[in-house]
């Protein structure tokens, strides 16, 4: 099963070349089955621009999860303090096997879907 994810479109880039092998979120997914993620880059984008594969997904305290991420994190400590600032845990999904589409993907026309807030469940035969 896969998930859409709505992702600033910077850091939805970094995720491509390689920079970001973490997608952070406050909240994530409950079902056990997702194993994919389509990147859904957000507004001026508003299009699929890719997926990738699930690895591990990490849950801590902001500290031990920056110290486990940071060196891939593709974001700032202080983004990072500042995305989670009313957190006391928070989510790193760990990215692997990304590929980037050569036509990005519209969510409407192609997958039938709306743009979602944080993430989306996504089924498909692919």
């Amino acid at each position: 099963m896969k998930v859409v994810m709505s992702i600033k479109p910077k850091f939805a880039n970094k995720i491509f070349d390689g920079t970001k092998k973490f997608e952070f979120r406050k909240a994530i997914f409950k079902n056990q089955n997702v194993t994919s993620v389509l990147v859904y880059a957000s507004s001026p984008v508003q299009k699929v621009i890719g997926e990738f594969e699930i690895g591990e997904i990490f849950n801590f305290d902001l500290k031990t999860l920056w110290d486990k991420t940071k060196e891939h994190s593709g974001i700032t400590e202080d983004y990072f303090y500042e995305y989670f600032a009313d957190r006391k845990n928070g989510f790193a999904i760990q990215i692997k096997n990304k590929k980037k589409f050569k036509i990005p993907k519209s969510l409407k026309e192609d997958y039938n879907l709306t743009p979602p807030q944080s993430f989306a469940y996504f089924n498909s035969d692919e």
